[in-house]
């Protein structure tokens, strides 16, 4: 017997077949792909239509590909102390304003991803669309078939900078007015471009250029296969020692 995931994967695609640009179930969940241009009425007939009837829409997310499939750390071995050694550094916290790092990713870089609920089927899907410009990533708002894509798509617009065209009131939501950039795309530095903080002589708050260096995130790998075992072993002594002292 088929189930209600496959179910739903095979009436979208006999629906939308020539629109949809992928089609995968994946873990019990069913992901589509759209461009832009068929966003709003693939959308529309998905709320519309009874077999489907996703009615609500419970979150829109940006999301930055630009590195994805890369990995900037080697976690096949790890020193003593348990922390693998970073090879070929990536971008990520060591950039300065205006330096971009080299992509390795094939595919566009700027999406958002709608995770819609059908109440009535009782069912779940998520929708992809990419931006088919990485410099000025624009893709349709769907805010006049869900309502509450207003915030949402705020918060992808603050946090990523993709541009929700036909958005009422695209402003930044997160972030403070004067920010500058994205802090979630993937070439924006951990420590960011900015500091500010209260100067007494002027009797407000300044904006300055970020004055720490770049941080650099070096994941701890423990691994249970006796390698620290000695270590171990003499600190507990040593401890011990001090205890019977």
């Amino acid at each position: 017997m088929m189930s209600r995931v496959q179910q739903l994967s095979d009436d979208l695609q006999q629906v939308f077949a020539a629109k949809l640009q992928s089609n995968v179930v994946v873990r019990g969940e069913v992901t589509i792909e759209l461009s832009p241009a068929d966003l709003l009425d693939v959308c529309t007939q998905l709320r519309d239509q009874q077999r489907f009837r996703f009615e609500q829409l419970l979150d829109v997310c940006g999301v930055d590909y630009s590195e994805y499939g890369s990995s900037e750390w080697a976690t096949d071995a790890s020193s003593t102390t348990g922390f693998s050694r970073g090879v070929n550094p990536g971008a990520n916290a060591r950039l300065r304003f205006g330096e971009a790092p080299a992509y390795v990713s094939e595919r566009k870089r700027f999406a958002a991803v709608y995770h819609l609920l059908s109440v009535t089927n009782n069912q779940r899907l998520r929708v992809r669309c990419y931006a088919d410009n990485d410099e000025l990533p624009i893709i349709p708002s769907v805010i006049g078939i869900w309502n509450s894509a207003n915030w949402y798509e705020r918060e992808a617009f603050d946090l990523y900078g993709i541009m929700f065209e036909g958005h009422p009131d695209l402003r930044r939501i997160l972030t403070d007015y004067g920010f500058v950039g994205h802090p979630f795309r993937k070439d924006f530095p951990l420590v960011g471009h900015v500091e500010m903080r209260y100067d007494p002589l002027q009797q407000r708050v300044i904006y300055e250029p970020v004055s720490i260096d770049p941080r650099v995130l070096v994941p701890r790998v423990i691994r249970d296969d006796g390698r620290n075992a000695e270590a171990i072993a003499d600190t507990a002594e040593t401890t011990e020692g001090e205890s019977d002292a």
